[in-house]
């Protein structure tokens, strides 16, 4: 079996960090405080925010690019960003914005499975890989900034989390306006009349 190269070797090691993550947010410690938990937590998804930065920076740069990174890079966001948003769904550490967390993450999770179901169906039809676009990459960024906020912020800093509403809605709208854009440019691939 081949090595695995250094941007896989990232992406795997963002996999692997997501059960760490979450294990800091949904087990109640005897002995470690909400506080300290909070920022183990955000400190991995930190690191695992990096790594997602920095693997596709090595790729490209060294042409490292290989199928295996193709495939598990955007599945390695998804399991990071899913599990963020279901730990924030469902810890008690987060209930006082809870009622916009759910919505917010299920306007997330249906983006994804579209547009993921779309690429393939692109890919299995041209042959060709859609790469993310620039909305693609805002959104991607306001996923990470939100879900940071609500880990340092929401009941925490102060009473009402300014960072993490607004940063949740900024998340919300580029999820929607990205999905739209990426529907309308390869529409033809789901066309029903096809």
């Amino acid at each position: 079996m081949k090595k695995l190269n250094l941007p896989n070797k990232l992406t795997l090691l963002r996999v692997l960090l997501v059960p760490a993550f979450v294990v800091f947010l949904v087990i109640d410690f005897t002995h470690v405080p909400e506080l300290y938990a909070r920022l183990i937590a955000a400190a991995i998804f930190g690191i695992c925010s990096f790594t997602d930065m920095l693997d596709g920076k090595i790729a490209r740069k060294h042409d490292l690019i290989t199928n295996f990174g193709k495939f598990m890079d955007p599945l390695a966001d998804k399991f990071m960003v899913f599990a963020a948003l279901l730990c924030i769904c469902s810890s008690s550490y987060f209930a006082s914005i809870r009622a916009f967390a759910v919505w917010a993450a299920l306007i997330v999770f249906f983006r994804e499975l579209a547009i993921t179901s779309m690429r393939l169906l692109v890919v299995n039809a041209s042959g060709v890989v859609i790469a993310a676009n620039w909305m693609g990459k805002v959104k991607t960024v306001s996923q990470i900034i939100f879900i940071l906020s609500a880990l340092l912020e929401v009941d925490l800093l102060w009473d009402i989390p300014v960072l993490t509403y607004v940063s949740m809605a900024v998340m919300t709208f580029f999820t929607i306006a990205s999905g739209i854009n990426y529907m309308k440019a390869y529409w033809k691939a789901i066309d029903p009349e096809n």
